[in-house]
């Protein structure tokens, strides 16, 4: 997954924060609540993301039900990979600086999850 768009991220929310799949005119609902948006543009987006692999959708009567293939999480995660994979032998120094970037909760929560996996502390 590369980095989404705008309109594509938001359209992402909605399909996180819902514990279903939702019509098409729910999503364009829930994006017009702050801006307007064409029910066209919306369902253009959803059209792409199916397209992308990130979004399901179903035929329910003559409409389309759309949930999100995979969670944030692990989005967020496959785009770490790939950029981490991508820096080659400075992978190592790109790990260093992330890890300089987190906060002691964070730190303490990597730990946890390194010890979960068996990997033994230097």
């Amino acid at each position: 997954m590369s980095a989404l768009g705008g309109l594509e991220q938001r359209v992402m929310e909605e399909l996180w924060a819902s514990t279903k799949a939702l019509p098409g005119r729910e999503v364009h609902a829930a994006l017009t609540q702050d801006r307007a948006l064409a029910y066209t543009t919306v369902m253009t987006v959803l059209d792409r993301l199916v397209g992308k692999g990130l979004v399901d959708r179903n035929r329910v009567g003559r409409a389309w039900d759309y949930r999100a293939v995979h969670s944030r999480a692990e989005l967020v995660a496959d785009e770490i990979a790939r950029l981490l994979g991508a820096c080659g032998t400075e992978q190592n120094l790109v790990l260093g600086e992330l890890v300089d970037r987190l906060d002691g909760p964070q730190l303490r929560h990597l730990a946890r999850l390194l010890a979960a996996k068996g990997v033994p502390e230097d």
